[in-house]
């Protein structure tokens, strides 16, 4: 058993290009042992977004608090909010964007894939 609360792990900027005011708490990840799924805290400051991106791993996330939009292949701006669940498909474009004058804060779970530390996404070929 794996016990930890999340303020005991070190918030990490996320440093991808087009990617802006996000932190992530890697609760879960490849080095606890954890061989199937990976435990994010995303937290994103007022304006923190990432660009229009996709990946070879599906996503499940979990909206803990605040308000934004999330924009999916269909090009659609959807509001999201506290509570929401969103999935996203391997390979499936997306970007994320914190609206609100607060946090956004969302849980994701994440596959680890063969070979992966699941702090990161592999990137679908082109």
């Amino acid at each position: 058993m794996i016990l930890r609360h999340a303020d005991d792990v070190p918030a990490e900027e996320i440093k991808k290009p087009g990617f802006s005011n996000i932190m992530a708490r890697f609760l879960l990840t490849a080095a606890d042992d954890s061989p199937q799924s990976a435990l994010w805290l995303l937290e994103f400051g007022p304006g923190g977004s990432t660009n229009w991106h996709r990946h070879q791993e599906e996503q499940i996330l979990y909206l803990l608090e605040g308000e934004g939009v999330v924009v999916g292949d269909d090009k659609t701006e959807t509001p999201v909010r506290a509570g929401d669940v969103i999935y996203t498909l391997p390979c499936e474009n997306h970007l994320f964007m914190n609206t609100g004058k607060g946090t956004l804060k969302m849980l994701g779970v994440v596959p680890i894939l063969s070979g992966m530390t699941g702090k990161k996404t592999t990137a679908c070929d082109e």
